[in-house]
């Protein structure tokens, strides 16, 4: 008997950093990335979970339905499935998972699962254009990603990100602003080495691909991807710009976009600064201190209670 995890990105490194041992790990499940390895683990595809002995099922990913809908079909009972990403349900799908609190201990259990609460749809969002992505995703970050793309129709400029990783962000952006030229900024190829992340973080930002990014946005036609460690990357752009987003984790590369990119951002726009907030992730937060302090001033921000806790920072002049 062993546990298993579903998914092979950031929610699975982040098992790791919050005390799962990588020994009690049997094996990841991944229908895209089957007949690999993570973290040294084999990855299997679900339909070999009928014959595993699956003592825990630990899901990392934010389809829970779909992957609940397909554990049932593969036999595998609700007692042994554990949902770490449920952010937007109205239903609390761990309610029959039995197995959990006997596999990984009541201490480790309350650091691998977050607490949930049901949140309010505003009015202002009851014709959203993201309502799919915000059930499975991170609702507040999205829902107030839509609000501010609605007040940019007078601020030029293109709109950018700088840390795409599989690309659900991007996908909104690109939703939600189809006439924009879109930047995609990523390595394609993890981070950094002086950046020392963490081998598990490491090796879930080595699963993604420019291609990959560019096969799930829904208007491929605006974007402009651009693989390779930034700065470097961008060089020969012009434009200048009315939204991005940062989100690369640590201190050096977040202050080489802010240093980038909040000179060229045209009044009225708006620069989202993911993790911020995030204590697992100080480096966002580092960077723009050592940026305030070069700048000459304070950056006018609204911080968000999202799950990494964003900083919406607002170009004045």
């Amino acid at each position: 008997m062993g546990i298993y995890v579903w998914g092979t990105g950031c929610g699975a490194s982040a098992l790791i950093d919050k005390g799962l041992s990588l020994e009690r790990i049997a094996g990841f499940v991944d229908t895209y990335r089957a007949g690999g390895s993570f973290l040294e683990k084999r990855i299997i595809p679900p339909e070999e979970l009928k014959k595993a002995p699956v003592e825990l099922l630990l899901v990392t990913s934010r389809a829970s339905e779909e992957i609940g809908a397909q554990c049932e079909l593969l036999g595998i009972p609700p007692q042994r499935i554990l949902f770490l990403k449920n952010a937007a349900a109205v239903i609390d799908r761990n309610q029959r998972c039995t197995a959990a609190e006997s596999v990984l201990g009541r201490e480790l259990l309350n650091r691998l699962l977050p607490r949930q609460h049901l949140v309010t749809e505003p009015a202002s969002l009851s014709d959203s254009a993201l309502r799919e992505e915000a059930v499975q995703d991170d609702y507040i970050r999205l829902a107030a990603l839509e609000l501010l793309c609605r007040r940019l129709g007078s601020v030029p400029g293109a709109a950018a990100e700088l840390g795409v990783y599989r690309g659900r962000f991007a996908r909104c952006i690109n939703r939600l602003l189809p006439d924009r030229t879109l930047h995609l900024f990523d390595s394609f190829q993890g981070f950094r080495p002086e950046e020392k992340a963490p081998a598990a973080l490491q090796e879930a930002h080595l699963g993604t691909s420019a291609e990959e990014v560019r096969s799930i946005l829904p208007h491929p036609e605006a974007v402009r991807l651009h693989p390779g460690f930034f700065p470097d990357s961008a060089g020969g752009i012009q434009e200048r710009f009315c939204l991005v987003s940062l989100d690369v984790d640590f201190e050096d590369s977040t202050l080489a976009g802010l240093e980038w990119f909040w000179p060229r951002m045209n009044p009225g726009g708006y620069l989202l600064l993911h993790d911020w907030g995030n204590p697992r992730l100080p480096g966002p937060a580092q960077a723009l201190a050592a940026f305030e302090k070069a700048w000459g001033q304070s950056l006018p921000g609204v911080p968000l209670p999202d799950l990494g806790g964003t900083l919406v920072l607002c170009r004045q002049g």
